[in-house]
């Protein structure tokens, strides 16, 4: 994957096909500390401790039918070659986090990408799902939260 939208893209969708109504995902720049952090966060299925170790092994799914994922293993491969940290958290039936951080100076580290793609891309394939959006980079800050698009655009439909 050429940038890190893509992976952001990658992993909300394997979130919503592990049953998540609800996606989180944040960006944080921190130039102070020479980072960039992406964190991705569900309220899917979720794994068990097992899975958790081995859901970085380019060999290991937990899907029927043997089709495999690459989308946590490139990932963290990414983040590692920046000096950077991967990590999952996750409880069966509760969910999964992500978070991958990166040496934002790193001439090795994706471009950030394509992030309005991504959201779009998820929010039309997906309606049903609300997703929440938020970037933060020094003074700079914006987010989105697809409930509260949804809401404007009933209340504009109900108007006079």
């Amino acid at each position: 994957m050429e940038d890190l939208s893509l992976h952001v893209l990658d992993i909300a969708e394997n979130a919503v096909a592990a049953g998540a109504t609800k996606v989180d995902i944040r960006v944080t720049e921190d130039e102070k500390e020479n980072l960039l952090t992406i964190e991705i966060a569900d309220d899917g299925k979720g794994m068990d401790r097992e899975a958790v170790k081995k859901a970085t092994d380019p060999f290991f799914t937990t899907r029927k039918g043997g089709r495999v994922g690459l989308g946590l293993s490139l990932l963290s491969q990414a983040a590692r070659e920046c000096d950077g940290q991967f990590e999952i958290t996750s409880q069966a039936e509760r969910g999964t986090a992500v978070r991958a951080a990166f040496k934002r100076s790193h001439i090795d580290r994706k471009p950030l990408g394509d992030m309005a793609q991504t959201l779009a891309t998820l929010t039309a394939g997906h309606p049903q799902v609300r997703f929440t959006y938020a970037y933060r980079s020094g003074v700079v800050a914006y987010s989105l939260d697809t409930d509260e698009l949804r809401a404007r655009r009933s209340s504009k439909n109900n108007d006079p």
